[in-house]
């Protein structure tokens, strides 16, 4: 039994290495365009890992990452018991929630409205419309909010003047902040985000859609029995990676948006981790809030596949 087992696993091994000798022989050009994204993902991604050890120690950069003593985990044990922990957990999730609920179906609206235009001008030009807020850097988008949210001069209070109210300072009212900073990204990654479904629908069959144009099938039940079924797939594979960075709020955009009155709302993980770690230099602490960013963002990513390929036929891996 030993001897069969073992022949067979020569048996796979050599298989496998005539396999890929063969196919980078017969597809070599291919390799080296992946070797840019490969060295990027190696140099920017993995290679910064290595300094995740200072996590747990009490690093300083007079003894370097080596040479700094080692603390164990009394960096996250001052986190879970510092009065901001769950604040910024709460923050964190209830932007990130409401990012995912707001802003995951409209992609999949916008694709499968845009798709049933017969029109081709009016397609692209729709296309080009919802595409390009896509475009606008992060400090222009947040340049334009301020300057439009503005209580003296902006825009909105200037249309809320004509009914004779008074100006609403936006930024600095906190329960508002979780809206403009989701509806306004909303807005800006709806056209882009569609992009991908585009690219799903061009693979329905043709045929499929003329047999039921002959079966007297409406508008609305080719899409609801013929290219919805198409997006499922992708749909499911979106939904998980969202799932997987649940955490991930970037900096930026809040960052800029902060202001003194919004900070209990808008404070999350990733400005504290900035602000803690680059600010005020407490590298090891802010390394190992991030590092439990991380941790349940991979954790999350693990449970939502998992169930995902319980339910249903697709999932990553």
């Amino acid at each position: 039994m030993n001897q069969s087992t073992s022949m067979a696993r020569q048996l796979s091994a050599r298989s496998f290495h005539y396999h890929f000798t063969s196919g980078f022989k017969k597809y070599w050009q291919y390799y080296v365009l992946l070797l840019p994204a490969l060295a990027y993902f190696i140099i920017f991604c993995y290679g910064p890992m290595y300094g995740i050890q200072i996590a747990f120690k009490d690093f300083n950069g007079r003894d370097g990452i080596w040479g700094s003593p080692w603390v164990g985990l009394e960096h996250f044990k001052r986190f879970f018991e510092g009065v901001y922990c769950w604040d910024l957990i709460k923050n964190t999730l209830s932007i990130s929630l409401y990012s995912l609920i707001a802003g995951f179906p409209l992609p999949i609206i916008l694709a499968l409205s845009v798709n049933e235009l017969r029109t081709t001008w009016l397609k692209k030009t729709v296309q080009t419309i919802t595409y390009a807020p896509y475009f606008i850097s992060t400090v222009v988008m947040c340049s334009m909010l301020l300057a439009f949210l503005n209580p003296n001069y902006g825009i909105i209070n200037k249309f809320i003047g004509l009914f004779g109210r008074d100006a609403i300072p936006f930024i600095n009212k906190d329960y508002m902040f979780d809206s403009i900073y989701v509806w306004s990204g909303v807005w800006q990654g709806t056209g882009w985000g569609s992009v991908i479904y585009f690219a799903a629908l061009s693979g329905v069959d043709p045929s499929l859609l003329e047999a039921a144009t002959l079966d007297g099938a409406t508008r609305m039940q080719k899409i609801r029995y013929i290219n919805f079924p198409v997006l499922v797939p992708t749909m499911v594979i979106m939904l998980i990676l969202n799932c997987g960075s649940l955490l991930s709020v970037g900096y930026e955009k809040i960052y800029l948006l902060q202001t003194p009155l919004n900070t209990n709302l808008s404070e999350v993980i990733s400005t504290y981790v900035y602000k803690v770690g680059l600010i005020n230099a407490q590298y090891s602490y802010s390394t190992a809030v991030g590092l439990f960013n991380s941790v349940v963002n991979l954790i999350l990513l693990v449970l939502v596949n998992t169930f995902a390929r319980k339910v249903s036929d697709t999932s990553l891996w």
